[in-house]
């Protein structure tokens, strides 16, 4: 049997992209429990362990356009849609499971909030170019020898 329960409020410490932190509304979050397999004695069959700590990231309130264009592009492939699913089973405890698909919750929202910094272009060193040219020349005397000798 799958449980269904509202959820408090997330809060996501600040970090760079978020200098105030975030708070994500407990009405765009929604936790759904079920049983977790593997060991876990008698208990394992009575209660409901496994946590799945869902987010809409197309509807939520607690992102800016901005942010929300980041977070969706940065995160494509684990969202369904734009719902972004984090599952927790690692404990045994449901109340464990749930603070810790909070903090992944968090913290890969964290991630996916840091802007981008463009990449500066640079110039390889004279030392580089000169290893990479040396390098070709010995590939190329390498390959020159293997050929046969010449019918003089």
């Amino acid at each position: 049997m799958r449980q269904t329960r509202r959820v408090d409020d997330l809060r996501v410490p600040p970090g760079p992209g978020i200098p105030r932190g975030l708070v994500v509304p407990a009405r765009d979050l929604d936790e759904q429990f079920s049983h977790a397999g593997g060991p876990g004695g008698q208990g394992v069959n009575t209660s409901d362990s496994r946590v799945q700590l869902t987010i809409d990231l197309g509807t939520t309130t607690a992102l800016t356009d901005d942010q929300r264009t980041r977070v969706l592009r940065r995160l494509t492939t684990r969202l369904s849609g734009t719902v972004l699913t984090i599952t927790a089973v690692e404990q045994r405890s449901q109340l464990r499971n749930r603070a810790a698909a909070r903090e992944r919750l968090a913290e890969v929202l964290r991630e996916a909030l840091v802007p981008e910094t463009p990449r500066r272009a640079t110039r390889p060193t004279r030392g580089s170019q000169t290893r990479r040219l040396a390098a070709k020349r010995s590939r190329g005397e390498t390959k020159q020898n293997r050929r046969r000798p010449a019918a003089d």
